[in-house]
């Protein structure tokens, strides 16, 4: 299992203030050199956090991967086609939500979805639908071409009994496995940290997994060389 660092908090923290710092151009850099597999960042439309400037050095920068998080609007597919970073993840945005509720409802989308997936696919980026494991969803994104899908982990991660936590485990493996079998490749992302990440280990079709909040976080207290480390030692 791979792990890859979203860095958009850094960028939140920078924006709290109005000021240049943290920069998370730098923040990913440290997180490349701790040994993380690939740098995620989201570009919404309201520029929020991570802006163009960010997304155009990271682009410069990174060494290992960038998987650029993305609405399917005109503009922003526009930016990834210029910006082309390795992997464009489809997610759904709301002006008014402080992070990524749902995933993507690729089976009510699918005309506009399958053109934003071939344009960025004709470019050489691979693509990545950000989808609730439900069937009819992972069936609509192996319709639609997309290369990837990324499993929203957020009822898994919102669980209040180990109960509820082992049922949602237990979905997010069976959808993975029927992925792999459509051919899709799988990665897993929202509301992990360093306890949950534990049993989702075990689930041999996820290929990798993106955690941002979590590792920002641990890393006010311990640096973000120690929390990407320790997050790669609780994965593998």
């Amino acid at each position: 299992m791979r792990l890859c660092i979203n860095i958009d908090h850094v960028a939140t923290l920078r924006e709290a203030r109005g000021g240049l710092e943290p920069d998370p151009v730098a923040a990913a850099q440290l997180c490349e050199l701790a040994g993380a597999d690939g740098i995620v960042c989201h570009l919404r439309e309201d520029r929020r956090h991570i802006n163009d400037r960010d997304l155009r050095i990271l682009r410069e920068t990174i060494k290992t991967k960038l998987d650029l998080e993305m609405s399917a609007v005109d503009e922003i597919v526009s930016i990834a086609l210029d910006t082309l970073p390795e992997l464009a993840t489809l997610v759904p945005e709301r002006r008014q939500e402080l992070t990524t509720e749902g995933g993507l409802d690729v089976k009510g989308n699918m005309h506009h979805l399958r053109k934003v997936v071939q344009r960025l696919q004709e470019r050489d980026i691979q693509v990545s639908l950000f989808i609730d494991p439900i069937p009819e969803q992972i069936e609509s994104s192996r319709e639609v071409g997309a290369d990837k899908i990324e499993l929203h982990t957020g009822a898994y991660a919102n669980a209040r009994t180990e109960e509820q936590q082992r049922e949602m485990l237990t979905v997010i493996r069976t959808s993975a496995q029927m992925a792999r079998e459509l051919g899709l490749g799988v990665n897993a992302g929202h509301g992990l940290n360093y306890l949950n990440i534990v049993p989702l280990r075990n689930v041999n079709e996820i290929d990798e997994v993106s955690i941002g909040h979590a590792v920002i976080t641990r890393a006010v207290f311990v640096g973000l060389d120690r929390a990407v480390k320790e997050m790669l030692k609780q994965i593998r």
